[in-house]
């Protein structure tokens, strides 16, 4: 049924004229299963000590711990420069479509580059609308969230729009339009940004600051220019995405408050099961956090969200998100939230035989929880 459902809103709007969608790719990639923990890792790394973070027993410690993670973990990303007061913005167009307007947007970061970015509004909506963020994976771009890319699995657009939302993509650092902006300009413009991607991770660990973190600014300065959006309601903000995009989305939401509900696919996950696993291959270099496991695993950073409503949708067979590990974050995760007495507002689905996908229920999952949330 869901699968109808969403078939039916595609033929639609490719009928209805809209340029920005096109039918979603269902391709499985080969599914991984997961090894005995710690088998062919050499013994010296097993014997390091790797931290197991756990939550307090009552609210009222958490809440005063939790300002500890909150103040770790900025420390962690670096020394990130302050975020420009007055946004320098470039509209390069603006279209009306089928129920919506399209604007494709320059935004100074004030740093290094300008971020390239749509922004989409329902037409049909009175007063303010609601907004997810979308973000996507590693080797794509704004234009596959947008469907005007040939890749279309991390395509939301349409399901989102019909429901309301406002859309917003960026390209990150080295993504879709910004290939060929780092260090080394056009030199750096090969498939999937590799050779830019690692310039941006060294060059910024000269100035003591990490890729990762430069990346979130990116995305807190998309935030930012939302507010500045007469149209946008700035209490009802989502973020969503896949992969890459799925962790931006989490670490968002726990350094930036003004996320109200997170939606993950893929990349939930805990960095001590992807050594065990021997998987550290499975992340791309701009994810690696200096410092991180000196102090916690990824669930202090999830558990920032609580009592946020957090949705992670992940498949059992995907070796950058370890089952054992995605097994110990519904634990934790459930036991943060539960100090809310919030349970519901956590939920993690993982699909069985599923690989590093976006599929069409997870769409419907994802719709449904902003829809109970926003």
């Amino acid at each position: 049924m869901k699968r109808n459902y969403l078939a039916a809103l595609t033929a639609t709007l490719l009928i209805s004229g809209s340029c920005f969608y096109s039918e979603p790719s269902s391709a499985q990639e080969t599914l991984w299963k997961e090894q005995t923990p710690w088998e062919g890792v050499p013994e010296p790394y097993q014997k390091w000590k790797f931290p197991d973070f756990n939550f307090p027993s009552s609210l009222a410690a958490w809440t005063s711990e939790r300002k500890n993670v909150e103040s770790t973990l900025v420390k962690l990303l670096g020394d990130i420069p302050a975020r420009p007061r007055n946004l320098k913005v470039e509209t390069v167009f603006k279209k009306q479509m089928n129920g919506y307007t399209i604007e494709k947007l320059l935004i100074d970061n004030g740093v290094d580059s300008r971020i390239p970015a749509y922004l989409a509004i329902p037409t049909n909506v009175r007063g303010k609308v609601p907004v997810i963020l979308s973000m996507h994976g590693h080797g794509s771009s704004k234009d596959n969230i947008f469907g005007s890319s040939s890749t279309t699995a991390q395509d939301v657009l349409a399901l989102l729009i019909s429901k309301g939302y406002a859309v917003m993509a960026i390209d990150s650092y080295f993504n879709g339009e910004r290939r060929g902006t780092g260090p080394a300009g056009e030199r750096e413009t090969q498939a999937r940004g590799a050779d830019q991607e690692n310039s941006l991770f060294k060059m910024n660990l000269w100035f003591g600051r990490s890729l990762w973190g430069m990346q979130l600014r990116d995305e807190q300065i998309a935030l930012d220019y939302l507010n500045t959006r007469q149209e946008i309601d700035s209490e009802r903000i989502g973020a969503q995405g896949m992969s890459m995009g799925s962790t931006r989305a989490w670490w968002l939401a726990a350094i930036d408050k003004r996320v109200k509900a997170v939606v993950g696919v893929a990349c939930f996950t805990r960095y001590e099961e992807l050594i065990a696993q021997r998987e550290l291959k499975a992340h791309g270099i701009y994810y690696f956090v200096p410092g991180m496991l000196k102090h916690f695993d990824t669930e202090a950073v999830m558990g920032l969200l609580a009592p946020r409503p957090f949705l992670a949708l992940t498949g059992d067979s995907d070796a950058g998100s370890p089952l054992s590990g995605m097994r110990t974050l519904e634990k934790k995760l459930g036991q943060v939230y539960s100090l809310y007495k919030e349970q519901d507002k956590f939920r993690s689905i993982i699909y069985p035989n599923t690989g590093h996908v976006y599929t069409d229920d997870m769409k419907i999952e994802m719709v449904e929880w902003f829809g109970k949330y926003l």
